[in-house]
């Protein structure tokens, strides 16, 4: 157990961007948990994990603009958000702005009248689009066809 003088009064960049984090989900209607896990093919547990302070796991960028758009984020607490995840992981978002930029399509599936069903269908559409994504070069994987060499 720590002593009274190890505890840490100052709130660590991570716990700040996750402080910003929960609060906004906490704001937003019932279901937003629910409907960010599906959006980023995740279990509701991961979404726990990403905005407790207690829980080390850091909010990976590539789900940053899933996050911003599902939670709607308004562009005070988006820009709170951005200052202390900089704060936290120096450079992560200039990897993200360099990156190919990406699309949203909507895809209208029919209910299949379960639940069970419909989590089903929804995995497998989510399958083929990180499928689709993961076919998209990498800046190293560019390089390397530049200078002549194979995958």
């Amino acid at each position: 157990m720590s002593s009274p003088e190890t505890v840490s009064t100052e709130q660590s960049p991570l716990a700040a961007y996750k402080a910003i984090l929960r609060a906004v989900i906490e704001n937003r209607p019932s279901g937003t948990r629910q409907r960010l896990a599906e959006a980023l093919g995740k279990n509701r547990s991961f979404i726990s994990q990403i905005i407790s302070p207690a829980y080390a796991t850091p909010v990976p960028v590539q789900h940053l603009e899933t996050i911003f758009h599902v939670c709607h984020f308004a562009p005070p607490e988006r820009q709170a958000f951005l200052n202390a995840y900089r704060a936290a992981h120096p450079g992560r978002l200039e990897q993200v702005d360099t990156a190919r930029p990406m699309r949203r399509l909507v895809v209208e599936l029919p209910d299949f009248g379960s639940s069970d069903l419909n989590a089903r269908a929804d995995h497998i559409v989510l399958g083929v689009a990180r499928g689709l994504v993961s076919l998209v070069p990498t800046n190293d994987d560019e390089d390397s066809e530049r200078r002549g060499g194979g995958p």
